[in-house]
């Protein structure tokens, strides 16, 4: 290709590239060959060569070695060169570029050319990347251009005027006058131009509003004029005569209106006779009935008006162009709080939505649905909601389940309805329900006293039907440990009763136990309400027993300690189980309280306050009782006599063996703290194998002063009569700068001639 091609031939042979890297190669030797003639004196192919820069700026390519080109061209007395400089400062220059200074006296020459069209390149170019400098500058001179005898450039005027309010809001006190006079123009380009000025003067100044409030009546005469003219070719389209300008003078009016009650006044048979007289078979017709309805609900409009602008936004629902079902949606879902009755007359139109096969307009028919769900018929529109639940995208699930749960627990007609329908939805959707909903519904259950018999048959039947929902399993388990007793008995006056044995109650909550789906917080579910049973049943406690032990070697930390605290109970405090019902049930309904029970774990330590005791330091004693009587512990084997156990945020912990005799050991630990803070709260907990015996003597305190100018001691004796292989896990408690700490540590690191 010839340094010299035509800027046609050019894109010819770009296109033509078969790979980008041909396509690159082609641009590169056109870019140098164009650099190189930039550098030539005037041969008069400048403007055909920046065309061609321009071209490839389009494309993607680096073109800002043309920025001087474009101020050179802006300069020159040609019509032809200097267009081109102006396209291209629109395009390679920005108020940032240097370059962009050198043009300003270039456009204040030609907007006092005597061609209008020179006048025209300088009003676009400076409405397009004029800085706030070159405003200031040329602001007099577009003042003086509003007041023109040309149409042509008055209404080009206007709009780079616009530019230099939104660039310099001051300027808006100098172009007002002008503003104001351009009204009574003709030209529905002066107009058009004249109206989005004054909209953004009124936008910006409300000194300016007020002062444009007064002419109201003239823009609701203009506004008149245009809805009752006949046919104009010149304007028309689509049957609507001029409706760019139409809309742009009723969003002036929603301006000029909001929240004065003269100017709404003014409006308001304007705004019926347009929203009754409009088309809106057709796009540009239904643009202006969305523009009215947007003006009549944010001024202060009469009453029989907001109905007549919502029955319009219910028209749109029922349009096949899916855009405008959604922007109809949108704004019925701003106006839902304000004007609830007149909405929900188009209820089953928006409900008939949900069916679209649009995400966007499906998405906001479901918001406006559950924005409409009250008292009166909450019923009927909660079927709606619930069969769009069995088919709805996976991504609205939760956003359904959550609109659900909300409306129900708002105007839930009675406690079983509640429960029926949140139960649907586990059903349904339980995998995509928010994490309180368990402990919720709990809650609910608990205080519906009378249909305990009722749920409890009803998550039964769930509970061996499909085991897969986690959610509703959970709330299953903890319903039948609850009540398992009314199960068993087989009589319920709300639903048709079942006749449940023991062994299938214990064969339902042992499958969930035993099933892969199951999550280690429905095992722990499962696994509380097994053992809530073995106060219940009569015939099957061994059968519990069993269950229970099996996962005191659960891999699953939590799980294990429940089980080895529920298999306590049947060893050393039987005579206390029966009692423990109360203590169970008592616990608040949520995830931590339904799977083992503060009062549970408090009774296992067997520890009172003693006098002298606080409280808190009561609860460590027990809570290191607790630990020890469980045989809470992993195996890891390390080695020496003397050892740092852990080290973390300043904080370190040494384990040293002081005394030893022939099945006993005294261990001490040591605490030190060598950060710029104390460290507070510091409890310490230690688990040994079921054969050990532990004691735990109380510590010196639990306050680390910082820089290493203290420590904490405490002592632990251990009783090893079979002389098994020692093993220790400690835990370790604090808080450090307002965060609480917590770490797990094992250990075996004692000396080799301890047993």
């Amino acid at each position: 290709m010839s340094p010299s091609v035509r800027l046609q031939e050019m894109i010819r042979v770009i296109r033509g590239a078969r790979t980008q890297g041909e396509e690159r190669g082609v641009i590169q030797r056109e870019c140098a060959a164009i650099r190189a003639q930039f550098r030539q004196a005037d041969n008069g192919t400048r403007s055909h060569n920046l065309a061609k820069l321009l071209y490839v700026h389009m494309l993607g390519y680096p073109a800002h070695f043309g920025q001087m080109e474009c101020v050179r061209l802006i300069a020159s007395p040609r019509y032809n060169e200097k267009r081109v400089g102006y396209l291209g400062a629109m395009m390679l220059l920005d108020e940032k570029q240097d370059a962009s200074l050198l043009i300003t006296n270039s456009i204040k020459n030609d907007l006092s050319h005597s061609s209008q069209y020179v006048q025209s390149l300088a009003l676009c170019t400076l409405a397009c990347m004029g800085s706030a400098e070159m405003c200031r500058d040329l602001a007099p001179e577009i003042d003086r251009l509003l007041r023109a005898s040309n149409s042509y450039i008055k209404k080009k005027a206007a709009l780079c005027a616009v530019h230099m309010v939104r660039k310099v809001p001051e300027l808006g006190e100098l172009f007002t006058p002008a503003a104001r006079s351009l009204l009574s123009e003709k030209n529905h380009g002066v107009l058009h131009g004249a109206v989005v000025l004054i909209t953004e003067l009124c936008e910006r100044n409300p000194d300016t509003l007020e002062q444009f409030r007064k002419v109201v009546p003239e823009l609701v005469l203009m506004m008149k004029g245009l809805v009752m003219s006949g046919y104009s070719p010149e304007h028309n389209v689509a049957g609507i005569s001029d409706p760019f300008l139409q809309v742009r003078i009723l969003r002036l009016l929603r301006i000029l209106g909001r929240n004065n009650d003269t100017a709404s006044d003014a409006m308001n048979d304007l705004l019926a006779q347009v929203a009754t007289n409009t088309d809106s078979s057709k796009t540009a017709g239904s643009a202006v009935l969305y523009e009215t309805v947007l003006t009549v609900m944010d001024i202060k409009s009469e009453s029989g008006l907001r109905v007549l602008a919502v029955n319009i936004l219910g028209r749109f629902l029922l349009n096949n162009d899916r855009n405008i079902r959604y922007i109809s949606m949108t704004s019925l879902q701003k106006i839902v709080q304000t004007d609830h009755n007149a909405v929900q007359r188009h209820r089953g139109t928006i409900v008939d939505c949900l069916k679209d096969q649009d995400a966007s307009v499906k998405r906001r028919a479901l918001e406006l649905s559950l924005a409409l769900v009250s008292a009166v018929n909450i019923r009927s529109l909660m079927k709606e909601l619930l069969l769009f639940l069995s088919s709805c995208p996976p991504e609205l699930r939760a956003h359904t389940t959550s609109g659900i749960f909300n409306a129900a627990e708002r105007y839930a007609p009675s406690q079983r309805w509640h429960i029926d329908t949140i139960l649907h939805v586990l059903t349904t959707a339980g995998g995509d329900v928010r994490d309180e909903t368990v402990p919720n519904l709990i809650q609910l259950i608990t205080t519906a006293t009378e249909l305990h018999c009722y749920t409890v048959h009803k998550l039964y039947r769930a509970l061996i039907t499909d085991i897969s929902v986690q959610s509703l399993v959970q709330v299953a388990c903890w319903c039948i440990g609850e009540y398992g007793d009314l199960l068993l008995r087989g009589e319920c006056e709300e639903t048709e009763p079942v006749q449940v044995t023991e062994d299938d109650v214990l064969d339902a909550l042992e499958t969930v136990l035993q099933s892969h789906m199951s999550s280690p917080a429905t095992r722990g579910f499962a696994l509380t309400a097994t053992m809530k049973l073995s106060t219940r049943i009569t015939h099957n406690v061994d059968r519990i027993r069993s269950i229970v032990s099996i996962y005191g070697s659960c891999i699953d930390v939590e799980l294990q300690q429940r089980a080895v605290e529920y298999n306590a109970l049947f060893k050393k405090y039987d005579h206390m189980r029966y009692n423990l019902y109360p203590s169970l049930s008592s616990t608040a309904p949520g995830p931590a309280s339904s799977t083992a029970g503060g009062d549970l774990l408090d009774l296992l330590g067997g520890l009172d306050v003693t006098p002298g005791e606080t409280p808190s330091t009561a609860k460590r004693v027990r809570d290191r009782g607790r630990w020890a009587e469980q045989g809470f512990f992993f195996f890891v084997s390390i080695a020496p006599p003397s050892v740092t156990v852990y080290e973390k945020n300043g904080v370190t912990l040494k384990l040293q063996t002081d005394t030893q005799t022939d099945t006993g050991m005294t261990v001490t630990l040591t605490a030190t703290n060598s950060t710029d803070g104390d460290i507070t709260g510091l409890t310490l907990q230690a688990a040994v194998p079921k054969s050990v015996q532990l004691q735990m003597k109380a510590p010196s305190g639990d306050v680390i002063p910082a820089h290493g100018l203290g420590q904490v001691t405490q002592t632990v004796l251990l009783n090893n009569p079979n002389k098994v292989s020692l093993k220790i896990r400690v835990r370790v408690c604090y808080t450090s700068q307002s965060s609480v700490c917590q770490d797990t540590v094992q250990i075996d690191s004692f000396p080799s001639t301890a047993w």
